[in-house]
């Protein structure tokens, strides 16, 4: 979905105050795919600080599919999207730099001559929100090491015990006391 930015870019003080649908499906990163089950619509407000410089303020949630951490089953992960972004619109030598306006041409890959393209926009921040740990729940036993069995469904009975290979002498003194 695109905003029209023309109105905003060509008169001073003008701004944009709206909301719109979010056509993502799905987000794919490098890590993986995940589907979008719930969407809100992007609460969008567009404001021009300087001659090129717009400021943009929005507001969303999504609601995605990321698999569990320890034993990978699906699990509904509410992403909020509250953000402040700032956007330069031309060239940038049209206008003097400073670092805002650096660091908003550097960030403005969402605007397309004067639209502003609301999925990449929510894209973006998707990824800048994406949980770094998602679990089923907070006692999730995970996947058996041995065979791969998902342990929140049943164990499995493989030996588990893995030792710490620096430790075998200890164990062998141990062995021979039990022999004794």
């Amino acid at each position: 979905m695109n905003l029209n930015l023309t109105e905003v870019i060509l008169e001073d003080g003008r701004s944009i105050d709206t909301e719109l649908p979010l056509e993502l499906e799905e987000l794919g990163y490098g890590f993986g795919t995940y589907p979008i089950e719930e969407k809100e619509p992007m609460k969008l407000e567009v404001v021009r600080t300087k001659k090129k410089v717009l400021k943009i303020h929005g507001k969303s949630s999504l609601t995605v599919r990321i698999p569990c951490d320890r034993c990978l089953e699906e699990v509904s992960v509410r992403i909020p999207l509250d953000f402040e972004e700032l956007a330069f619109v031309g060239s940038p030598e049209e206008e003097e730099t400073d670092s805002d306006l650096e660091s908003a041409f550097e960030k403005d890959y969402f605007i397309e001559g004067y639209n502003l393209d609301v999925d990449k926009l929510a894209y973006g921040e998707a990824l800048l929100n994406w949980p770094s740990r998602v679990l089923c729940s907070e006692d999730c036993k995970g996947l058996c090491p041995v065979c791969g069995q998902n342990l929140n469904r049943s164990e499995c009975g493989c030996d588990r015990t893995q030792l710490d290979p620096r430790m075998a002498k200890v164990l062998d003194i141990f062995s021979n006391f039990k022999e004794v």
